[in-house]
């Protein structure tokens, strides 16, 4: 059962400023919330069941599919001409100081923008679905994005939260982390629901199959990803629809992005995976070895980290360096967490220092969907003082 935690407003002390020497948001700390995880089976529209379903996950292994990924290395899922444009969207769907749809100086891409009642911000791209900035009240953001980023809708967008879907990691039938980061995705819904009296602004934004991904995942599919910004928290939720009449599997992972104050410290650590069991992936991503974690903190000063956490608790700590802590919530669909940093190994030198990555995912065991079926992945992201 979910028992939210109250959650003590961040001073400004604890984050780190907006922007960094190249100008993208340099995050300062995550959230704070718990979590369940739940599976029920589910044939309405994805986009009508916003609230309260659950997924339905059973364990099978990974397929492999007969594409070769090498013929689709440069493919990208681009906005096809006769979408709407960002004023279009904006007429349909904005909602006056909650909800603002604008093209983005950067590639000119479309950007989604949510202002709650209290001064705080969140920011997404339709392309990728990916959030790139949660600003608090006073101005610090708490997601990171790398400085090498290409706003070309191309390339994925580097930081903040991207998806990987169909597939974490490396996979032989499609590019790495899956098409789900590289695919323009579709506003299908908004609203500002009072919540007892005051506006909690929310986006749904809609992926399904066409050409692109049936050239590497020849299935039948919607994904629609809401994303809410309420006074105390981040909200995300996944779900998947099988649309067509076949089975499929999948597995994916929020790679969300966090700022620190420098992860070559151990006062920047990660909690609550002590006693579980990992795959360790740096010295074979394609072969990991599995261990159990005996550390009570995880720190990042000493080498590369790229570990997958099985089976894990509800709530991960990420203490930022700061004397703030980001809350975690794998609330209900992922039962592991990723913890990542790239040491040394990511280029321009340094930048390793200004980040690590907490991700919520679901690798183990991945999601089998049969025709008609749903499954329904949920993050809290909070941001408290020690």
């Amino acid at each position: 059962m979910f028992t939210h935690i109250s959650i003590q407003r961040v001073a400004t002390c604890c984050f780190r400023g907006t922007d960094n020497a190249q100008g993208h948001g340099v995050c300062g700390l995550p959230t704070r919330a718990t979590s369940a995880r739940v599976s029920q089976r589910s044939t309405h529209a994805l986009w009508s069941q916003r609230r309260g379903a659950s997924a339905l996950v059973r364990s099978s292994p990974l397929r492999q599919s007969s594409v070769q990924s090498a013929r689709r290395s440069n493919f990208f899922c681009s906005a096809q001409s006769g979408e709407p444009s960002a004023a279009e969207y904006q007429e349909k769907y904005g909602i006056k100081g909650s909800v603002s749809i604008v093209e983005c100086e950067k590639g000119g891409l479309t950007k989604v923008v949510l202002t709650h009642w209290n001064k705080s911000m969140a920011e997404l791209y339709l392309f990728g679905a990916v959030v790139t900035s949660w600003c608090q009240p006073q101005g610090s953001d708490v997601l990171y994005v790398r400085p090498d980023v290409i706003f070309d809708g191309v390339k994925p967008i580097s930081g903040g939260v991207p998806h990987c879907f169909p597939r974490f990691g490396p996979s032989a039938d499609m590019q790495q982390h899956g098409f789900a980061r590289n695919c323009t995705w579709k506003v299908v819904d908004s609203h500002a629901d009072i919540n007892p009296d005051y506006p909690e602004p929310a986006v749904l934004l809609q992926l399904q199959d066409n050409d692109y991904t049936r050239s590497m995942w020849n299935y039948s599919f919607k994904a629609v990803y809401e994303v809410t910004l309420r006074s105390d928290r981040l909200k995300v939720e996944l779900r998947v629809l099988n649309t067509g009449g076949k089975e499929f599997d999948f597995t994916t992972a929020l790679h969300s992005y966090f700022g620190v104050a420098d992860a070559s410290s151990p006062a920047v650590n990660v909690k609550g995976l002590k006693g579980k069991s990992y795959l360790d992936k740096v010295p074979d991503a394609n072969q990991p070895v599995e261990k159990v974690e005996t550390h009570d903190v995880i720190s990042f000063g000493k080498g590369l980290v790229d570990s997958v956490y099985l089976d894990t608790e509800a709530e991960t700590l990420l203490d930022v360096g700061t004397g703030c802590s980001v809350s975690v919530e794998n609330t209900r669909g992922f039962s592991d967490t990723v913890v990542w940093n790239p040491h040394e190994t990511l280029k321009p030198e340094g930048v390793w220092k200004e980040f690590v990555c907490v991700e919520s995912a679901q690798v183990s065991k991945p999601v089998v969907l049969g025709p008609g079926d749903e499954w329904l992945g949920e993050v809290n992201i909070s941001v408290f003082d020690h």
